[in-house]
C-alpha cells in the first residue's frame, strides 16, 4: 500500500519533466511566430524584433492574478526607461483575447499582450505541458537573437532587464 503513493509521485514527476521542454538559450534564434493581440489583431514577433533595438517577450501563467499582475506592472512602471533602450514589450499567456484585453485595460499596460490560446508561441519558446505559460522572459535583439533570459521574476522583472541593459551600454 505504501508503494502506490511513491509510484504515483514518481510518475507525476516524470510527466512534469517530459512536458517541460528546455527553454531557449541565450544566443539562440528567437522564434518568428505570430498570435492574436489583446485587440484581436495578428502580431508577428519577427516584425517586432526588426522594428526595435530589443523586444522583451515575457510569459506569465494567468492574466489578472497576483504574480502576473506584479510582473506586468513592473514592466508598465519602467516603460519610459525601457523605451530609452529601444525595448518593445510583448506579454504572452494562453488566456483569451477578451481576458488579455481586460488585463491590459485594468492595469493600463502600454504594450501588447498575446492570446496564445493554441500555445504556438509558448511551444516555440520551449514551453509545453499544462496549458499555462511558465513565468519567464526573453530579451531579443534586432537581429532576432536571444541576448537575455530569466525565469521566475515577478515585481523585479523590469529591474533585472534594465540591469542587464545597463551592463551592455
Amino acid at each position: 500500500m505504501k508503494l502506490r503513493p511513491l509510484v504515483l509521485t514518481s510518475l507525476l514527476t516524470l510527466l512534469g519533466v517530459i512536458s517541460r521542454a528546455e527553454p531557449l538559450a541565450v544566443g539562440a534564434a528567437a522564434p518568428a511566430v505570430s498570435a492574436l493581440t489583446d485587440e484581436g489583431k495578428t502580431l508577428s514577433l519577427a516584425d517586432v524584433y526588426k522594428a526595435n533595438n530589443y523586444t522583451l517577450v515575457w510569459f506569465y501563467p494567468k492574466a489578472l492574478t497576483g504574480g502576473c499582475t506584479k510582473q506586468g506592472c513592473s514592466l508598465r512602471d519602467a516603460a519610459a526607461d525601457l523605451k530609452k533602450h529601444g525595448v518593445a514589450v510583448v506579454g504572452v499567456s494562453a488566456d483569451t483575447v477578451e481576458l488579455q484585453k481586460k488585463f491590459k485595460e485594468t492595469n493600463h499596460f502600454p504594450y501588447s499582450l498575446l492570446a496564445d490560446t493554441d500555445k504556438k508561441v509558448m511551444k516555440a519558446f520551449g514551453q509545453a505541458g499544462t496549458g499555462l505559460a511558465a513565468r519567464e522572459a526573453y530579451l531579443v535583439d534586432r537581429s532576432g537573437k536571444i541576448v537575455y533570459h530569466d525565469e521566475k521574476q515577478t515585481d523585479k522583472q523590469a529591474e533585472k532587464v534594465l540591469e542587464f541593459l545597463a551592463k551592455k551600454s
